[in-house]
């Protein structure tokens, strides 16, 4: 558990045990919180406890001052069915609670490093809860164990074993017994070890007492799997290198959709229509385009940090990077075939994870093939884009994508839609509608078939862009880049000029 001297210097600092706090007394709070009868003018206490206990039936229920301590909950080491509550979390948006509704937009995305966590729980909606966390792809390299039984259950379980590095421990209970508890799960505690406890009342003298004693963090309902994901990584990311940035992954839904242009066009416009500083990785190694695309032919590329990704450190990083734009820097493909490139998905990851330090940004450039790596760096990436045509085989692909992306990441928005050469004289085509019908969601954008600008763009070296500000497609790719990044896009012009360019 957490020094205790570090905890009260911490609350020392507290604006609200100042003397003129008109809530709360040094002796009605002792009193209080051991369960001992308070003076009359309880204050936030009795306000605190004055709604129904979600943990206590409601004939058990009573004042602060009163209230008896439940029994101790029974130890049950076997795990409950969650498969009511699974079908239960998958119906919900990512955006719902389990008891209620919560804003998710600041949740921290740098994946919590490898650590094992040990969560006991009273009821098996907590539990489930928590796994549906320990599955979430922030915590991919975190160990989860789950057991049923609170504090009792965890005490039992440590006095023979080390603890993890960290406890989360669900409890109804309040007063003299939590504490008396909470004392002998510290005896069994290794020092390092952090604590968690989801309890039942949101009360900021319980609250400050519990950090008193060393608790990391105190949590009641509502929560979501994204709060407790947050809860976790506020605790254990490196202090030094806090940062990572925000990698935007786009792939194909088939061969020749134009993914690849996509790719770069939006990069292009996150940069310089956002300014925003953004890395753009060319993962197609045999056939990439990047460096086609803006004119640059560097000596060294990914493949070379692939190759030796240990050595990779900051500084061979800026050596590998080319430097397109201020703001944009490109990490090339080798686009040659002299080489297998036959790399495994660990040293892809290790790879990523260093040039997500680089900048706010890292856009993807996967290419439309399927392998572990693929698989494991798309499921990773914090916003997907699937570039399809309108046909019977991108619908298909593209479907399939979706599916297999939306359940492994629950928690997450589901992948951006971008349709590309959309009215392509004499091709039959998909209408947008029955597309969109097909997916259950809208398209982000559709970009109509301009052979002459694209290709004019490709063949000279630039984007769109650079070729034509006042495009409909430039447009388009300011707008895209705005939605993944979670930005504000440039206001697009009256549909009327040109259809519906962008998604509903």
């Amino acid at each position: 558990m957490r020094n205790m001297s570090d905890a009260n210097r911490a609350l020392k600092n507290d604006d609200f045990l100042d003397g003129d706090d008109p809530f709360l007394e040094a002796a009605d709070v002792e009193r209080l919180l051991l369960g001992e009868t308070a003076s009359s003018d309880d204050g936030l206490f009795g306000e605190g406890l004055g709604d129904e206990d979600p943990f206590l039936g409601e004939s058990e229920f009573e004042t602060a001052a009163e209230a008896p301590q439940p029994d101790r909950p029974a130890i049950r080491p076997d795990m409950p069915d969650f498969d009511a509550v699974r079908e239960e979390l998958a119906a919900m948006p990512a955006g719902d609670a389990l008891y209620g509704e919560v804003d998710d937009d600041d949740v921290l995305d740098q994946p919590v490093p490898r650590i094992t966590i040990g969560a006991f729980c009273e009821r098996p909606e907590t539990a489930a809860l928590v796994e549906n966390s320990a599955n979430d792809r922030r915590l991919a390299k975190a160990h989860v164990d789950i057991e049923m039984g609170g504090l009792p259950a965890a005490i039992e379980r440590f006095h023979d074993e080390s603890t993890p590095n960290l406890l989360i421990i669900e409890s109804g209970m309040r007063g003299r017994g939590l504490f008396d508890q909470l004392e002998e799960l510290a005896g069994v505690c290794d020092a390092d070890t952090k604590v968690v406890i989801i309890g039942a009342a949101n009360d900021i003298g319980l609250y400050r007492e519990l950090m008193k004693r060393g608790v990391s963090e105190y949590i009641v309902p509502p929560m979501t799997p994204i709060h407790l994901i947050r809860t976790i990584s506020e605790l254990f990311l490196d202090p030094e290198q806090p940062f990572a940035g925000k990698s935007i992954a786009f792939i194909g839904s088939k061969g020749g959709v134009g993914s690849s242009t996509i790719a770069h066009n939006c990069t292009w416009a996150l940069t310089e229509s956002l300014q925003s500083d953004a890395v753009l990785m060319d993962l197609d190694l045999s056939f990439g385009t990047a460096g086609l695309d803006f004119n640059q032919d560097p000596a060294q590329t990914l493949g070379d940090a692939l190759s030796d990704p240990d050595r990779l450190d900051d500084a061979l990083l800026d050596r590998l990077l080319v430097r397109c734009t201020d703001r944009l820097s490109l990490f090339s493909a080798p686009a040659t075939l002299d080489k297998d490139w036959d790399f495994a998905p660990q040293e892809y990851e290790m790879v990523l994870d260093k040039v997500r330090r680089q900048a706010p940004f890292v856009t993807l450039d996967l290419p439309h093939i399927w392998s572990p790596w693929v698989r494991q760096t798309l499921m990773a990436a914090d916003q997907v884009v699937v570039t399809v045509t309108p046909d019977l085989a991108s619908l298909r692909n593209a479907k399939n994508l979706f599916d297999l992306v939306t359940s492994a990441r629950p928690n997450d928005e589901a992948p951006k839609v971008v349709v590309n050469m959309a009215g392509m004289p004499k091709r039959p085509e998909i209408p947008v509608k029955d597309f969109a019908e097909a997916l259950g969601v809208q398209p982000a954008l559709v970009l109509p078939f301009e052979p002459q600008l694209f290709g004019k763009a490709a063949n000279n070296g630039q984007m769109i862009t650079e070729l034509d500000a006042k495009s409909k497609a430039a447009e388009g790719f300011n707008y895209l880049a705005g939605l993944v990044t979670g930005r504000a896009a440039p206001a697009p012009r009256k549909r009327g000029l040109f259809g519906n360019l962008f998604g509903g």
